[in-house]
């Protein structure tokens, strides 16, 4: 009996075009990028020629290229949005990755459609309904643990994606709007201010100070390196690694990390397969540690959990490498079994817990000589690294490969030679070597020489994109063949493989809805469900919902609500949560930054913290922000 095999995509990030195609080098199987517009991450936005050309490379690996359509939308950009939908679908796209339900109203292109992590997925029933309206895929909320996930998994037969690796929005995605309220930039309009990295004072209901001048609504970053498995059982299929706004070396190196975790669970349960194809090598060792982190946390995953926040600081502290030892005239000497280099970047918490840096200018043994050394240092510091030079140069040259196996096919032909390769995915092509005066009308003088000097030949297939899994010579006889045409044909196969490839690329179809439409798991809906034009509201309606409300951009004031609604919890953080302690009751508190107040509502039922606020007079939003040029 044939083994029905899972396949797992490892779907990472890409600024630009070119992010994107190191991405697939280092090991993805698809990758999801920003278009000319309405991409929810302001300036990660890439023209539609760009986008193409990244795909013309995927392609070639059967990898995906996923473009993030996921703002909400006004009335007047509807059009634009559905003129980019099919601009995107002719420069290849595989799947647009949409919030605003607004655009299943029009007519979009028959490109595969996925549920933004903005739409809020965090039940079965909202799972099961994004199927019905004709979703493919889905972006499962962060805050999910591995059962909640597994209760999902058996209710729909969506592929389910979540979020494995990079920095952690503290409120749900799409039901956050303390940046539209105090500057206007919406977080659902790919402008957050981020107002969670800011640092607060916390005040209990009777005024007591809990914890002041610290990043309370800064987490740390998710990290699921050691429940890739478990995740995997519950019924995740997709892997993504988040970061459309980080550097290159950033996506090098987690790419590369998880692709060798997943390639490692793949050898070892043949009932799971790779999403696309080609292996990659590495010149470097990936380390997650190396690359810009707030400290790591698998965050709800095995359920609520202590010290998931990054309070001190928002800052990459590094890794821990030893105590000042000493410290003279330009120098420091650090008690430490690390290898230092010159350029490396140092730092420290100094006495108000903020963090100083020094950059390296000479390293010698534990001896280090910084650009400038802080005031602040102390001898006895504890000393992180946050820059590793040597580490960080060899991620900046080329620094991966990936290659397609091939099996290489020499025999002869009715006038001449033929070679046929045939790929690990069964595209083939035949090229064809006609015999002349030079070519196979002579023996060779030595067989065995001249017989393995033609497989090496056939199988150097230097520069391109391929690697030989076989050669195989059938020959009735040792005929004597030029080296340079053997090269020249080989060449011409790999060229013509390369193009059968992109052409034969499987488009991966469009999901039908639901003959007649499913409904919504609510039949209300306040402004957390972002309704902002009238095609939403016509979707919502259609689908059973009775009374609508408003996007929270609409900019109608509302006085005040929750403008963040999180699964973090500052009375738990701070062992004041009810659940824990019995006699303590669920009061409200405050956060304030400045002249920012905040209040906080703890809903203990559902285990949530609500951040309450109201608009500040006079913000609007700017229509103008993500509008194509």
């Amino acid at each position: 009996m044939t083994r029905i095999q899972h396949p797992l995509e490892l779907l990472a990030p890409a600024k630009n075009a070119d992010f994107g195609i190191e991405a697939i080098r280092h090991g993805a199987d698809a990758v999801y990028i920003g278009g000319p517009a309405f991409g929810a991450r302001y300036g990660a936005g890439n023209d539609v020629g760009e986008i193409q050309r990244l795909c013309e490379f995927a392609h070639r690996y059967r990898a995906k290229v996923f473009v993030a359509v996921n703002t909400i939308l006004h009335d007047d950009e509807l059009e634009d949005s559905r003129r980019l939908a099919w601009q995107l679908y002719e420069a290849g796209a595989d799947a647009l990755i949409i919030q605003d339900m607004g655009l299943l109203e029009m007519e979009l292109p028959p490109i595969q459609l996925h549920a933004s992590t903005q739409t809020d997925i965090r039940n079965p029933a909202k799972a099961k309904f994004l199927e019905d309206a004709g979703f493919s895929q889905i972006v499962l909320a962060r805050e999910m643990s591995i059962k909640e996930i597994e209760a999902v998994a058996g209710q729909t037969t969506l592929a389910l994606e979540y979020f494995v690796h990079g920095a952690l929005c503290v409120a749900y995605s799409g039901q956050c709007y303390i940046s539209h309220a105090h500057t206007g930039r919406s977080a659902n309009r790919g402008e957050c201010s981020q107002a969670c990295r800011l640092p607060y004072t916390l005040v209990d209901d009777k005024g007591k100070v809990v914890t002041e001048n610290q990043h309370l609504l800064s987490m740390k970053d998710n990290n699921q390196t050691e429940n890739l498995l478990a995740l995997i059982e519950a019924g995740v299929s997709s892997f993504k690694i988040e970061g459309r706004l980080k550097d290159l070396s950033y996506v090098k190196n987690i790419t590369a990390h998880y692709r060798t975790l997943l390639d490692d669970i793949i050898a070892a349960n043949p009932q799971y397969t790779r999403a696309s194809s080609g292996r990659s090598t590495f010149t470097f060792t990936p380390q997650p540690d190396k690359t810009f982190n707030r400290g790591y946390t698998d965050y709800f995953a095995n359920d609520r959990q202590d010290d998931i926040g990054a309070f001190d600081s928002p800052a990459f502290v590094g890794e821990l490498v030893g105590e000042v030892a000493e410290i003279g005239a330009g120098w420091i000497v650090v008690n430490t079994d690390e290898t230092f280099h010159n350029g490396d970047g140092v730092c420290f918490h100094d006495a108000h817990g903020d963090v100083q840096g020094m950059r390296i200018n000479r390293a010698e043994g534990k001896k280090l000589y910084p650009a400038e050394i802080p005031a602040d240092l102390t001898e006895g510091a504890t000393l992180f690294r946050n820059r590793d030079q040597e580490f960080e140069r060899a991620l900046e040259k080329e620094s991966a490969d990936r290659r397609v196996a091939v099996k290489a096919v020499f025999a002869e032909a009715a006038n001449g030679f033929a070679l046929t390769l045939t790929d690990e995915d069964g595209v083939n092509v035949a090229v064809n070597l006609p015999k002349d005066t030079k070519t196979g009308s002579e023996l060779a003088q030595n067989p065995d020489a001249t017989l393995a000097k033609l497989k090496e030949n056939l199988g150097k297939f230097g520069n391109t994109m391929f690697v030989a899994e076989s050669v195989d010579v059938q020959l009735t006889q040792p005929w004597f063949l030029p080296v340079g045409a053997i090269n020249a044909l080989r060449r011409e196969a790999a060229g013509k493989l390369e193009a059968a490839r992109i052409a034969s690329h499987p488009r991966p179809p469009r999901a039908a809805p639901a003959a007649d439409p499913a409904p919504y798991p609510q039949d209300e809906l306040t402004y957390l469900g972002n309704v902002f034009n009238a095609k939403a509201r016509a979707f919502y309606e259609k689908h059973g919902v009775k009374l609508i409300e408003e996007a929270y951009e609409a900019g109608n004031e509302k006085g005040m609500v929750s403008l963040m609604i999180t699964r973090h919890c500052l009375r738990y953080s701070f062992n004041l949560c009810p659940k824990e302690v019995k006699h303590l009751k669920p009061d409200p508190m405050m956060l304030i930054n400045g002249n920012e107040k905040l209040i906080l509502k703890f809903d203990c039922k559902a285990c949530e913290m609500h951040v309450v606020g109201k608009m500040k007079k006079g913000v609007k939003l700017n229509l103008g922000t993500i509008r194509p040029a």
